[in-house]
C-alpha cells in the first residue's frame, strides 16, 4: 500500500484557494476608479445632449419662420396656425419641440402688421418654443 505525501495535499487546497478570484480591496479599487470616470464624463454628455436639443431647436424655429414667409409671400396672406402651413404643404408635419418634447407647445405671435406690400391679411408672423428653460447661452428657449 502506498501513503500519500501529506504536505502535497496541503500545497494543491493552498493553490485552489489562492486562484479563486479577487480581493475585496480590488474588487473596491476597481469600483471607485469607474465611479470617478462616471463623475467625470456624465456632465460632459448632459452637455452635449443639451448643445444637439439646442441645435435641433434652432434649425426647426429657422424652417418654421422660413415656411412661415414663404406662404405669407406665396398665398399674400400670413398663415393663421402652423396647421396651416401643414394643410398647404410648406412642412410636412408641426415638428416636436425638442424642449418640451411635444408639437403642441409652440407659441406663435399673431401681428395685424402686413410684412408685405402684397399681404392682404395678417397672422402669424413669428413663432418660438413653449419652454421656459434655461439655454446654455443664459436665455429662456421661449425668446429664441
Amino acid at each position: 500500500m502506498m501513503m500519500r505525501n501529506p504536505i502535497r495535499g496541503r500545497d494543491k487546497a493552498r493553490n485552489r484557494s489562492g486562484e479563486s478570484g479577487f480581493t475585496l480591496v480590488e474588487l473596491m479599487i476597481v469600483m471607485t476608479i469607474i465611479g470617478i470616470l462616471a463623475a467625470i464624463a456624465i456632465p460632459s454628455y448632459i452637455r452635449a445632449v443639451q448643445k444637439a436639443r439646442e441645435a435641433v431647436l434652432r434649425e426647426d424655429l429657422h424652417t418654421m419662420r422660413t415656411a412661415i414667409d414663404s406662404y405669407t409671400v406665396d398665398k399674400e396672406k400670413a398663415p393663421q396656425s402652423l396647421d396651416d402651413l401643414v394643410q398647404a404643404g410648406y412642412l410636412k408635419t408641426v415638428p416636436i419641440d425638442p424642449m418640451t418634447s411635444r408639437n403642441d407647445t409652440w407659441m406663435t405671435s399673431q401681428s395685424d402688421t402686413m410684412t408685405d406690400i402684397n399681404e392682404t391679411q395678417g397672422g402669424m408672423d413669428d413663432v418660438h418654443s413653449g419652454s421656459e428653460g434655461m439655454s446654455s447661452q443664459g436665455t429662456t428657449y421661449n425668446t429664441w
